[in-house]
């Protein structure tokens, strides 16, 4: 079964997290937040694990958390601010952006002010991408860092809670996943497929 594969590896992403305790967290959430699909779904729910165990803290994981996600998207909001839209153009598929993702972004900016750059550290995908958008459309630098941290410490802090839950019930969790662990995977799979099909394809 599919779950005899998957099982090892988040126990080696637990494992990883153990050992390098909050500053795995903060690694791996800067990665997270620097335009590379490493998923904080799988990051700090992990860590919420090891709160529950009595191996990490709750508030300085998802405190950890939150400053990698500062960290993470500095390089991304200056490499916006300095490459711009020429940058976007040429490159910008291989961080999954279309022109079409920064007029968005811009059309929130418009709307919202700096409030974007907070509620989009609290979206799935989103939250991974909008650093460079920041960057190209000079977002208040001060303001974006401030955003960046108060919505990733939310963010943060509700999938440690997640993960602390499925601590709690790690039997019960798990006898789900290995019943309905294909289609789980293939749901997954089919979702991210229809959005790199729609951020890779030409405009």
């Amino acid at each position: 079964m599919l779950h005899q594969i998957i099982d090892p590896i988040l126990h080696m992403i637990s494992e990883q997290v153990a050992q390098w305790s909050y500053m795995g967290v903060l690694v791996m959430m800067a990665i997270e937040s620097a335009n590379i699909p490493l998923p904080s779904e799988a990051i700090m729910p992990t860590a919420g694990i090891l709160v529950n165990e009595g191996k990490m803290n709750l508030h300085l994981a998802a405190l950890a958390g939150a400053v990698g996600c500062v960290f993470g998207s500095i390089p991304s909001y200056f490499l916006g601010l300095y490459g711009g839209r020429p940058f976007l153009q040429k490159y910008g598929k291989w961080f999954l952006l279309r022109e079409k993702d920064l007029d968005l972004a811009d059309k929130w900016v418009n709307k919202y002010g700096d409030w974007t750059f907070f509620i989009c550290r609290m979206l799935p995908v989103v939250r991974t991408f909008i650093s460079f958008p920041a960057g190209v459309l000079k977002a208040h630098f001060w303001m974006f860092v401030a955003s960046t941290f108060i919505g990733s410490l939310i963010w943060c802090y509700f999938l440690t809670w997640v993960g602390i839950e499925f601590g709690k019930n790690m039997e019960m969790f798990r006898d789900i996943w290995h019943k309905f662990d294909i289609a789980i995977v293939l749901v997954g799979v089919i979702m991210f497929g229809i959005y790199l099909k729609h951020h890779l394809k030409h405009d």
